[in-house]
């Protein structure tokens, strides 16, 4: 089993930065891959990053490299997402996920969500 919990999510104005971190515990392996997503009210849940257990293998959503950066530090079991030139339409619980094996489509495992409001 794999727990995932998140945190800094908060309120920021237009224009503003947060780091989210993600604490990962359990049985975890170079296998995985980790992400990020979020789900805005009334809307699907979108993909936002995905990278390695290891910190390889990159992948943004659609228009959010530049503004966005995924990373991971082992020695700290933690994934992070730091968010820069956040919009209003960022306003979303932001989720941590992770997968043992990068070729299944599914995430296995996911965290309760941190709640992000970016105000215009």
């Amino acid at each position: 089993q794999v727990q995932l919990v998140e945190s800094g999510g908060g309120l920021v104005q237009a224009g503003g930065s947060l780091r989210l971190s993600c604490v990962v515990s359990g049985r975890i392996n170079s296998n995985y891959r980790m992400a990020w997503f979020r789900q805005a009210p009334g809307k699907e849940r979108e993909f936002v990053a995905s990278i390695t257990w290891i910190g390889a293998g990159i992948f943004y959503g659609n228009s959010l490299q530049g503004r966005f950066t995924i990373s991971i530090d082992n020695a700290k079991n933690s994934l992070y997402l730091q968010m820069n030139s956040l919009k209003a339409e960022d306003t979303a619980v932001y989720y941590c996920a992770a997968k043992p094996n990068p070729f299944l489509e599914e995430y296995n495992y996911w965290g309760q969500g941190t709640q992000v409001t970016v105000s215009s």
